[in-house]
């Protein structure tokens, strides 16, 4: 019974690892990758705002290549895409489903497809501008922190957008227009969702939440002679049904990283913005139509009555591998930035430092500055 019990301890731990020697390495590398873009903005307030924002963007390419070393090639995901990316960089909004955090990660996957992942921004939920480094630095790199409903600030949110199209700082903002993540295991969110759809006049949602449209359509109208295009995103993770054949939660960060999730389905459309209404009442109606699109892919793709066509979308996906060309590097280069300050005791000092003042002076600013 002990040698079972010492066993079953081995096989948690090592499991464990997997998700902890990933984070260890990513958050480690954050004091270290924070002084190194600090040294770059004071340096660049004598400069002109443009040579700013493409360093800026090559700092976050660099940190965001590493993040995608753990979450494809360290997880040996396989990432299926249905339809065809543009092989040029574009300016975009990038509208998605919203079911868990890696959600995030998925716009990273398919901005490094493109060459562009230097140039992702995230529309946020206000609370996590509280987020030790990370929570100040997505701001300094153009993204957006947005209030719900009636404390939703509008104004802040077009100037944001403003001074970065200005200078002319390329886009690749991403936005989940729910709101809030999609999780079956919280059935009291789906059921009010559906009845606001339902008191609306709105088609009801079966696989997504009834989309708000405010954040949508300030980004696409406040930009709209810098746009492109946007890119309607849809995305399923493969693992996600039951042995009842239901559908479960999504994965958390843990749960990918320790390799519970075997394929990414990720279906990409590009829309042109002629197709998209101007005026809000036209724009909301358009918003939901695109989300009942979704939802019927994500009913397919869970509930397909025809068993060799579930878990997966309509249509043929295309396998697209990462190269470890394209990430190894940055980890290679993070990891060289941070393990000579933790052996020294100045650097450790000044490592435990940044953590701290970092994140107090970070919490400061992101309150403080619009």
């Amino acid at each position: 019974m002990r040698d079972f019990k010492m066993l079953l301890s081995l096989v948690v731990h090592t499991y464990s690892l997997r998700y902890w020697l990933p984070a260890a390495v990513m958050l480690g590398t954050a004091p270290a990758y924070v002084l190194s873009w600090s040294a770059w903005r004071l340096l660049s307030t004598i400069l002109p705002r443009r040579p700013f924002h493409v360093m800026d963007d090559l700092f976050y390419a660099i940190y965001q290549s590493m993040v995608l070393f753990f979450f494809e090639n360290y997880t040996g995901v396989e990432v299926l895409i249905y339809g065809d990316i543009p092989k040029n960089k574009e300016n975009v909004v990038y509208l998605s489903n919203h079911q868990c955090t890696v959600d995030w990660i998925i716009a990273d996957m398919l901005a490094i497809r493109q060459n562009a992942i230097g140039h992702v921004r995230y529309v946020l939920k206000d609370g996590l501008k509280w987020l030790p480094l990370y929570g100040w630095y997505f701001s300094q790199h153009g993204g957006v922190y947005v209030k719900r409903s009636a404390n939703f600030e509008e104004k802040a949110m077009k100037c944001k957008l403003l001074s970065q199209t200005k200078c002319g700082a390329p886009m690749y903002l991403v936005i989940f227009p729910e709101g809030t993540r999609y999780n079956p295991d919280l059935p009291k969110v789906i059921r009010d969702s559906q009845a606001f759809a339902k008191k609306e006049g709105l088609a009801v949602l079966k696989h997504n939440l009834t989309p708000r449209m405010k954040a949508s359509h300030i980004a696409i109208s406040t930009m709209k002679d810098h746009l492109d295009s946007v890119y309607d995103i849809t995305v399923a993770y493969e693992g996600t049904l039951n042995t009842k054949g239901e559908r479960r939660s999504a994965p958390s960060m843990p749960e990918f990283l320790c390799k519970e999730c075997p394929r990414v389905h990720i279906h990409f459309e590009r829309v042109d913005l002629k197709e998209i209404p101007k005026e809000a009442v036209f724009f909301r109606r358009w918003l939901h139509e695109r989300f009942e699109i979704k939802d019927k892919l994500l009913t397919s793709f869970y509930e397909s009555e025809v068993p060799e066509q579930r878990c997966k979308f309509p249509g043929e996906g295309q396998r697209s591998p990462l190269s470890l060309k394209k990430t190894l590097p940055s980890l290679l280069f993070l990891g060289g930035l941070t393990l000579p300050m933790l052996f020294t005791d100045t650097g450790r000092k000044l490592y435990l430092k940044t953590w701290i003042y970092g994140t107090l002076v970070g919490w400061l600013w992101v309150n403080i500055s619009p």
